[in-house]
């Protein structure tokens, strides 16, 4: 996994935090970071930023324990 794909607000940083803590697959991401500026959702998206949020969704194991 390269830095960029790790990076706060990326799409799998995203995918995977949505799935830790509960939320609806929702493909998004922030080019700015996480909660910061313009919210890019699905439709605005690549392809390819679409799969790396699935990525992010699909690998991640751990669940918040609210």
């Amino acid at each position: 996994m390269t830095k960029k794909e790790r990076e706060h607000g990326s799409p799998r940083d995203r995918g995977s935090a949505d799935r830790y803590y509960g939320r609806l697959f929702e493909p998004h991401y922030y080019p700015n970071g996480t909660y910061k500026g313009r919210r890019v959702t699905e439709n605005d998206m690549s392809p390819e930023q679409v799969s790396e949020y699935t990525l992010g969704w699909e690998e991640e194991t751990d669940r918040k324990d609210w």
